[in-house]
């Protein structure tokens, strides 16, 4: 199964030091992103859609800037090509506004699908932060 490229731009009213932590700890990621979310022993995090759980180990990150996740291998498909997402925080400096640019490679191949998961995903993440 082929992959798709997905990316996003969402303004966001709140600062990147506070969204950080909704972006990076299992318990912010938890309030908005995944059903739970968990990190293990060697720093691998495992996010549960649904009863079904994915793991995932960070592959960057810049406090306050972004965080980049990889999922782990399920298959040797996956090993060779592996998911993965970006959640990047940038400011505009003239407005000082806030952008969320997500960058999601997955297997889910229908643009709109993915467009709409984000769009729904990010309005949870404003909900939560009052943003």
């Amino acid at each position: 199964m082929s992959k798709t490229l997905f990316t996003g731009d969402y303004e966001i009213n709140a600062s990147a030091r506070m969204l950080y932590p909704y972006l990076f700890s299992p318990s912010g990621l938890a309030q908005w992103f995944a059903d739970d979310v968990s990190v293990d022993e060697d720093g691998n995090y495992t996010f549960t859609w649904e009863g079904e759980a994915h793991q995932a180990r960070v592959l960057a990150h810049r406090t306050n800037h972004y965080v980049k996740f990889e999922f782990l291998p399920e298959n040797e498909e996956d090993k060779e090509d592996p998911s993965y997402f970006e959640i990047r925080l940038e400011v505009n400096e003239l407005t000082q506004s806030v952008f969320i640019k997500i960058t999601d490679y997955s297997d889910i191949d229908d643009q709109g699908e993915l467009a709409d998961l984000w769009e729904s995903l990010i309005h949870t993440l404003k909900e939560t932060v009052g943003g």
